[in-house]
């Protein structure tokens, strides 16, 4: 996707801010692919963005996320809104491509206008993100998205980076998979705003929200003010059971975070995690540039051995490293 004339970009972000599906996707693959126009991109989307809720969505593979997004969608867009869906699935470590499976269980909102669906590779990226997300988000929220919801790859105990990005988040659990004692050890009491325990038709389901209440009670606490307390929605998605109630759990915590003024909590939280990002990968490229100029036999491979040798410790090793980077 490369470069592309100046006059093309500003025509693709007109378009997308009119909500075009073609601009929209063509801005993300530019995102997707480490364009070198990324930082013109970044500043023609910066005066339309600031208005999209990003709702997160995460939990252990089998909970039944992708449905329970697909059902979000139908109930948001039955209220009128306009949504946005970023689903991250894993990357092949062969090709580093990825199934995008999401798109195809999403199918049926496929040519409704006020849907725009993207799954998106995570490319080796941990965290249960992919790296582009970020921007994705932006090119969303220009496009004119009341909602984002963004789905996480689902690999396992890491996937808490959404919780960086995600004014809401949904944590999904289901009963019969031992969720319960996994929250406890990866501590998604922190990171949940709200709990849904899918599939609850299935036997266990009552012992699992009782669990999650009863750590709820334990965990309670009130640091710097009030605090929110997660509610646990019911839903079977794939009926659409319980979807309407997990809406309303999304909408009462939004209304919480606008009467105890946090509602710009989200957002800053969301830029410096992108400013973090931006800096750390320009920090990484400007090393890899100073260790193939200088090339194994040279100063940085010279700093290298005295570490081995113990003439010199990491650190400071890593403080000369980082004066060649800054000059």
């Amino acid at each position: 996707m490369g470069s592309v004339p100046a006059v093309d970009l500003d025509r693709l972000v007109a378009d997308a801010r009119e909500g075009v599906p073609r601009a929209v996707g063509r801005l993300i693959s530019l995102v997707e692919d480490g364009s070198p126009r990324l930082r013109e991109l970044a500043a023609a989307l910066a005066p339309h963005t600031g208005r999209a809720r990003v709702v997160g969505l995460t939990g252990s593979p089998g909970v039944g996320k992708s449905t329970t997004t697909s059902a979000l969608v139908t109930a948001l867009r039955a209220d009128g809104r306009r949504v946005g869906v970023l689903a991250v699935d894993p990357s092949s470590p062969f090709s580093g491509g990825a199934l995008l499976g999401d798109r195809v269980r999403m199918g049926e909102h496929a040519t409704d206008p006020g849907v725009f669906i993207r799954s998106m590779a995570t490319r080796g990226h941990l965290g249960g993100l992919a790296a582009a997300t970020p921007q994705a988000l932006r090119v969303l929220d220009a496009a004119g998205c009341d909602v984002v919801l963004v789905e996480t790859v689902g690999v396992g105990q890491s996937e808490v980076e959404v919780v960086a990005l995600a004014d809401t988040t949904v944590v999904l659990l289901a009963p019969g998979m031992g969720d319960g004692v996994q929250a406890a050890k990866a501590g998604i009491l922190e990171v949940a705003d709200v709990f849904a325990v899918n599939k609850a038709d299935r036997d266990g389901a009552d012992a699992t929200v009782r669990e999650l209440q009863h750590m709820m009670s334990l965990n309670r606490r009130e640091v710097g003010g009030p605090s929110w307390r997660p509610p646990v929605v019911r839903t079977v998605a794939s009926a659409g059971t319980g979807i309407d109630d997990l809406v309303t759990a999304l909408d009462d915590h939004r209304a919480w975070m606008a009467d105890h003024d946090r509602l710009g909590e989200g957002p800053r939280r969301r830029a410096r995690a992108e400013i973090e990002a931006i800096a750390l990968a320009d920090l990484r490229a400007r090393i890899r540039e100073l260790s193939g100029r200088l090339g194994s036999g040279s100063a940085l491979g010279e700093l290298a051995g005295r570490v081995v040798a113990g003439e010199l410790d990491p650190y400071a090793a890593a403080d000369e490293v980082v004066s060649s980077v800054r000059g």
